[in-house]
């Protein structure tokens, strides 16, 4: 015990031996000075913050209130329950190929809805294509061309909706 009692007693002495008062870091003058130098940035980033606010103003004034452009209507909005069945499908697919291949806004639930759409419809052009193939019945051929309008048709109401809602944002 008794080393650590010397090494207290040596950090007792060296605490003596500082000194009793330190100087000031700086005088009243220099304080007054900086104060009035925060003063000036706080005063600047005040008004930046009000020109930000003005901008963000404008953009959302101009974004929602001005009239928004008339959407144009799908094929499938036109009467096209006369047409074949194959002259829907190529109506429906020369529409979608005129849309953008990505959204500007991509929502998850929708993007899922078309990305399963599109997979399903590859898989029913490979069943097709088999099957001509193959040579199968007429009849099977018929049931694997109407699911494939009947997928196409839903892909063009969801990209539709998906279009819409890209608008109105």
């Amino acid at each position: 015990m008794q080393p650590d009692l010397e090494r207290a007693r040596g950090v007792a002495q060296l605490l003596r031996a500082l000194p009793q008062e330190t100087a000031a870091p700086y005088d009243f003058r220099e304080f007054q000075h900086r104060a009035q130098h925060r003063t000036r940035a706080t005063r600047g980033q005040t008004l930046a913050a009000g020109a930000l606010l003005t901008l963000m103003v404008i953009a959302v004034s101009v974004r929602f209130f001005a009239p928004a452009p008339p959407a144009a209507a799908p094929p499938w909005v036109a009467n096209t329950a006369a047409l074949a069945p194959e002259a829907r499908s190529a109506l429906m697919e020369h529409w979608l190929a005129s849309l953008p291949q990505e959204p500007a806004v991509v929502h998850l639930g929708t993007r899922a809805a078309v990305t399963g759409l599109e997979d399903r419809i590859a898989q029913l052009d490979d069943l097709l294509s088999a099957a001509r193939a193959a040579g199968e019945a007429r009849s099977q051929l018929q049931v694997l061309q109407q699911e494939r309008v009947r997928l196409v048709g839903t892909l063009v109401q969801v990209r539709y909706a998906e279009t819409l809602a890209d608008d109105s944002l």
